[in-house]
């Protein structure tokens, strides 16, 4: 037992002792964390108790409360506005939430998301968001049909340059194909003339330039294909074109043009032969 309110003692495995903390809200007991000194522990459970007591939630900044962890005081602050629990760091919005990642990554979702993040964990590793779903990490833009992988400018963008904002509204997909590039004019990504077709051997190369995203995604297996054919083992992702029927998909990859430098790829001269390379 410890002697401060909200503190428990525990010991790990090889016998170290820690101190627990947390504070029970309306009848729901909210763990604050774990930490070395019944001291440090003590002061955690004080300022949660300072932010659920307060009467002005105007006066409720972290900058008072740095004792306690940034995600933890997201969470009671929460509960103390709405009154509504979540155990990740949810800010409930007029319109959309705020999921708060630290003090300078504040992701705003509209409120159809709600339900999913409420109960998986946020978490960031290089320079991607993802979420442990069933055992597997997924990707937060997969929500919005972006490709793995994509690439901010290229395949999408935030409408409002937010890169924290994934507001349906403000995520626009400018290519939604594995090797499909979207082309617009330089500073107008609201204006898109045509699609290029690249594929990855030892560097880019253009297969065609397409009318239609459809298109260029069709002749990227195309040209798959034709790496296959040749003798190249690499995995290649193909797309699946669910606007296509079979015999749409067939027609149309049966006429849709690409470079002849494909053809003339062979695994054992790519890495030597750079003249092959689309400029």
């Amino acid at each position: 037992m410890s002697s401060s309110a909200g503190v428990y003692k525990a010991k790990k495995k090889d016998g170290t002792e820690y101190f627990r903390c947390s504070v029970t809200v309306k009848g729901k007991h909210i763990s604050l964390g774990s930490y070395d000194s019944e001291d440090e522990a003590a002061a955690v459970y004080k300022a949660a108790k300072a932010i659920i007591d307060s009467k002005d939630i105007s006066s409720i900044s972290y900058d008072d409360f740095t004792v306690i962890p940034y995600q933890k005081y997201v969470i009671l602050l929460n509960l103390k506005i709405t009154g509504v629990y979540f155990p990740n760091p949810i800010l409930l919005k007029k319109n959309y939430f705020e999921y708060h990642l630290s003090p300078e990554k504040i992701l705003k979702f509209d409120r159809d998301d709600l339900f999913f993040y409420a109960q998986r964990k946020i978490q960031e590793k290089g320079g991607y968001l993802f979420v442990a779903d069933y055992g597997s990490q997924y990707k937060i833009l997969k929500r919005y049909g972006i490709k793995p992988f994509a690439v901010y400018g290229r395949d999408y963008v935030q409408v409002n340059d937010d890169r924290y904002d994934f507001r349906y509204d403000n995520i626009r997909v400018l290519s939604s194909y594995m090797g499909v590039w979207a082309n617009h004019p330089v500073n107008d990504t609201d204006m898109i003339t045509d699609y290029n077709a690249v594929i990855h051997v030892n560097g880019n190369y253009i297969i065609g330039t397409y009318e239609t995203e459809a298109e260029a995604a069709v002749a990227y297996n195309k040209a798959v294909d034709t790496l296959h054919a040749g003798g190249f083992k690499k995995a290649f992702i193909k797309n699946y074109i669910e606007s296509l029927k079979a015999d749409e998909y067939a027609t149309l990859y049966e006429k849709t043009y690409i470079s002849p430098k494909i053809y003339e790829l062979k695994p054992m001269t790519v890495k030597k032969d750079s003249s092959l390379r689309s400029e």
